[in-house]
């Protein structure tokens, strides 16, 4: 068997690895820290040296991600890269390719705002990236690495998910996982899939050419009869349902006889880890559930955890409180649920997130 390959290495850095070693067939983008490093660890690989992959710098992220629609329309595995204020020129076209219904992977890694704001770790883009990013009723596939590793994962699981759903995929990082270095297992090098395959594979609706013997496929999200723009609706509400039922991904720790449980996602679930060791150490039994789908959510398991009786949960968010939001719905009064949160790029530390828990719930009257 051979021997691992594993590399020490930033989360932008290890994002542009593992597009190129899945065998994507081109990257859009266009810098913005602190995400800068995915488009200029491309631009040092050179893969359209050895894989035939096109990296492109565009003139703004309105462009690239309508060249990611086009690239996308054709069949091919298409991505780009962002932060906060740069996927928000791209939320028009997040919106296309869901009408569309065309896969393509979307990075986000997170920092401060509103607006310019700072350059440091946020979790302000929860609500952008998990009620739709744009206009229209329609959802993207929206993963939550907390690692380098899982940056690194991620890249294939969003691709993998995005075309079994036809469906635009996010990861939703933040600077503090994008400037972090960790030791990662890079995946093996596959190749990029032959024009041949991509027809097989996406014959039914792709624009790859007219050979003879079939209808042409039209790529488009407009449709101006409403009768059948209501059914063309109805089919992705039906996706979604699908994508609820059969890809919640999450990560629990010392749940099983959790009384209080921290809600967490992406760097913070990695510093709230630590806060349930604190609290475990003090005799309080606190568990830590970490959404890993941030779309679909976990909520059927926060229910259950609620129906079971645990006493109260905390959404611990870089923000002003949006996840949490989403905490409340699954939990449907059966306990309280309260928000602990730092913003302007601001992060909190384990025990600031244990004093909250037991100010807001344990010691409460």
């Amino acid at each position: 068997m051979a021997e691992k390959e594993v590399k020490l290495m930033k989360g932008n850095e290890v994002i542009a690895h593992a597009a190129i070693r899945y065998g994507c067939d081109g990257y859009f983008g266009y810098p913005i820290t602190p995400q800068s490093e995915v488009m200029e660890t491309l631009m040092e690989l050179k893969p359209w040296e050895t894989t035939g992959m096109v990296v492109l710098q565009a003139e703004s992220e309105i462009s690239s991600i309508n060249m990611v629609y086009g690239g996308a329309s054709t069949g091919k595995r298409v991505m780009t890269s962002s932060s906060s204020p740069g996927v928000s020129l791209m939320s028009e076209g997040m919106s296309y390719l869901a009408g569309a219904e065309l896969p393509c992977l979307i990075v986000n890694c997170q920092r401060g705002g509103p607006g310019l704001g700072t350059i440091q770790p946020s979790q302000g883009d929860y609500f952008q990236a998990c009620k739709g990013g744009g206009h229209g009723d329609f959802h993207m596939i929206v993963l939550a690495p907390n690692s380098v590793q899982e940056m690194n994962d991620f890249v294939a699981l969003g691709f993998d998910l995005a075309f079994k759903y036809r469906n635009p995929a996010m990861i939703l990082a933040d600077g503090a996982i994008g400037q972090m270095m960790e030791k990662v297992v890079l995946a093996p090098q596959r190749p990029r899939r032959s024009n041949e395959e991509i027809a097989a594979e996406c014959k039914s609706w792709a624009a790859y050419g007219k050979p003879a013997g079939r209808e042409r496929n039209v790529v488009t999200s407009l449709e101006l009869k409403s009768e059948i723009m209501e059914q063309i609706n109805l089919r992705l509400q039906a996706k979604y349902k699908a994508l609820e039922e059969n890809e919640v991904r999450y990560e629990a720790i010392d749940c099983d006889d959790a009384e209080y449980v921290i809600v967490a996602f992406g760097s913070s679930a990695r510093i709230c880890s630590a806060t349930v060791e604190m609290a475990r150490a003090e005799g309080l039994k606190v568990g830590l559930l970490r959404p890993i789908t941030l779309y679909p959510f976990p909520k059927k398991v926060l229910a259950d955890m609620a129906k079971r009786g645990v006493k109260g949960f905390l959404s611990a968010e870089l923000n002003a409180g949006q996840m949490v939001e989403d905490v409340r719905l699954a939990v449907n009064g059966m306990a309280p649920v309260e928000h602990y949160g730092r913003q302007g790029g601001m992060m909190f530390a384990p025990d600031e997130v244990l004093n909250a828990l037991k100010e807001k719930l344990i010691n409460k009257k």
